[in-house]
């Protein structure tokens, strides 16, 4: 099986807050203890370089309290860097993030400008040559088809998750009042799938998703797909701990602790495990995998 996610890009939670809750899980009510963010965000690189993964880090992005999440800042494939379009509130960080590959002497790509948004890495999981992406919450359906004709991928995958609704569910779809876009527990896919392993001769991809946190023909095409082999993960698992916002080497999965069912079947299919516990990062909406940019694709 090929190693995968082994070189990755990380800032810092140095300016990691929630003061603007762009996303469902952020309460500005609620306060980040920055102190503990930046440990969290140490155990995190730490856990990486235990796995054989090597961390290129920057500086967090001054007062841009997400620019702790890099996987948010573009998507990458042989020494390219497809750059993303981030919401209002994020975007001072897009010139960040394109000095920061520029310094790693990777090429970036800009998007046209008729592609409104693109949430980068966060919303697009290679598996080889195959991009698991979704639409329409911080990723457009323009998007999609730059990660094939910009980055050469040979099968892009658009899903879809569901929205926030008001009610309790039953009502209309909830809107950010910051950002003017639908809300989702799921508005990255990366808190809905995670790469596992990548398919390689004579061998399927190996992938995670929660089933229910897809509309019903998303749900029913990933059952139905048969280039990767698939563990189902509960609802609880993936919204309450982000089990799936990981990051695997193929051979190790480095995930958040209590999701014992996830990581029994990550010790099935053969994987190691490393377990995390990073209740302030969450607080931002994301976790192990926001928090890291693959640099290998």
């Amino acid at each position: 099986m090929p190693k995968i996610n082994q070189k990755v890009l990380m800032s810092g939670a140095d300016y990691f807050n929630d003061e603007f809750a762009i996303n469902v899980f952020m309460d500005s009510k609620i306060p980040v203890d920055v102190a503990k963010a930046i440990k969290e965000h140490d155990s995190i690189k730490n856990a990486f370089e235990e796995a054989g993964i090597t961390v290129f880090q920057v500086p967090a992005p001054p007062d841009l309290q997400d620019g702790v999440y890099t996987a948010n800042w573009g998507l990458t494939r042989s020494g390219k860097v497809l750059m993303s379009r981030l919401p209002n509130q994020r975007q001072p960080e897009e010139k960040y993030a394109l000095e920061a590959v520029k310094g790693l002497g990777l090429e970036p790509l800009i998007l046209p400008e008729n592609v409104a948004r693109f949430s980068g890495q966060g919303d697009a999981l290679p598996c080889g040559d195959i991009v698991f992406t979704q639409s329409p919450f911080r990723t457009t359906k323009e998007a999609h088809p730059y990660m094939k004709d910009m980055l050469g991928y040979s099968e892009i995958i658009s899903l879809e998750t569901k929205p926030s609704r008001k009610l309790g569910g039953f009502g209309p779809v909830s809107y950010n009042k910051l950002t003017g876009l639908p809300n989702s527990p799921t508005y990255d896919i990366d808190l809905a799938i995670c790469i596992l392993r990548w398919p390689d001769e004579g061998n399927k991809g190996l992938v995670a998703y929660c089933p229910k946190v897809f509309k019903s023909s998303s749900r029913r095409f990933l059952k139905e797909y048969d280039k990767v082999d698939k563990i189902e993960v509960s609802e609880s698992e993936a919204l309450d701990v982000f089990a799936l916002n990981m990051v695997s080497t193929g051979e190790v999965a480095i995930i958040n602790n209590h999701a014992p069912k996830f990581e029994a079947e990550l010790h099935k299919h053969g994987l190691k495990t490393i377990t995390l516990d990073l209740p302030e990062l969450r607080k931002g909406g994301g976790s192990i995998r926001c928090s890291s940019l693959t640099l290998d694709n």
